[in-house]
């Protein structure tokens, strides 16, 4: 079972004891490479390994051992025995717990560091007291961590699913759609416009199917599945280069597996592969009247 880091507001009164050390180096997570393995580096502190943060942030503990998140500047020396990834890379390298609290750690990382200043008078912010926000000693602007809820959203048609390769995909890659959230929308009518403004068609009968926080570099990813109602495909070319229904024996090269969309499109794949299963010998059953 992967644990969950338990989030906390006051760190320890010293840091005497070693801690998981989350430091970013331009949006890359430092990790200590042993053979085939790799983890987050434990540390009393980093100035240990010669690192000198911009800033940093207790975060809470992970199986009672205490876990930071911090920054350092592109000129801080490289420890040794050590090295950046960025997190996709590290997805399936780095223990689930580990990973979950790094997508968290770069989140607030890269939060603070875009929240330096106040953006209504333009005076230096601080960490507020007693909550996850930082707080103009000016005008007593709050700012909490910014979350960019989007949703993504599978659609079937007839035992296939449309696919489509964005402008910004990786070549060949094709995916499930998806999109921002606008002011004054609804989940569901996120989903219905944005399928439609990026292929044109209409969808129906809209469930919801499982979230991801998606630190690249602050979304909440929200799943959905839908039914094909009508219309054709046509393309947004500004940001769709290609777009079609595929069956699931004849699929594209898909997203990796660190993404939502993967599951989306590997729960389509398993529900076809059983309602195709051939059904087993039905078994009849006797009624016994001292049952």
């Amino acid at each position: 079972m992967t644990e969950k880091l338990i989030s906390l507001p006051h760190p320890p009164p010293s840091k005497s004891n070693p801690a998981w050390w989350f430091i970013f180096k331009a949006h890359k997570l430092l990790v200590v490479e042993k053979q085939a393995s790799m983890s987050v580096p434990l540390l009393i502190d980093p100035a240990s390994v010669g690192l000198c943060p911009i800033r940093e942030r207790y975060l809470g503990t992970l199986s009672g051992r205490p876990c930071y998140c911090a920054e350092v500047s592109e000129n801080d020396p490289m420890p040794p025995q050590m090295g950046y990834y960025g997190l996709r890379y590290l997805y399936g390298h780095l223990d689930d717990s580990l990973f979950a609290v790094a997508i968290k750690a770069v989140h607030l990382t890269e939060w603070e560091g875009n929240t330096h200043y106040c953006g209504r008078c333009g005076k230096e912010m601080a960490p507020a007291e007693e909550i996850n926000a930082r707080k103009c000693p000016g005008c007593g602007m709050l700012v909490f961590p910014r979350i960019s809820p989007a949703v993504i959203t599978l659609v079937e048609r007839d035992g296939q699913v449309l696919l489509a390769r964005s402008t910004r995909f990786t070549a060949n890659v094709y995916s499930v759609l998806a999109g921002f959230v606008e002011p004054g929308e609804t989940l569901e009518d996120a989903v219905h416009r944005e399928i439609e403004e990026e292929v044109g068609i209409q969808v129906r009968n809209v469930r919801y199917f499982g979230s991801q926080p998606w630190p690249f570099p602050d979304s909440l990813m929200i799943g959905f599945t839908a039914q094909y109602a009508s219309g054709e495909i046509r393309i947004d070319e500004s940001e769709i280069v290609d777009a079609g229904w595929f069956h699931p024996d004849k699929l594209p090269t898909l997203p990796g597996k660190i993404s939502i969309a993967r599951r989306l499109i590997d729960r389509f794949i398993e529900s076809r592969s059983i309602r195709k299963a051939p059904a087993g010998p039905r078994l009849e059953r006797s009624y016994d009247p001292g049952e």
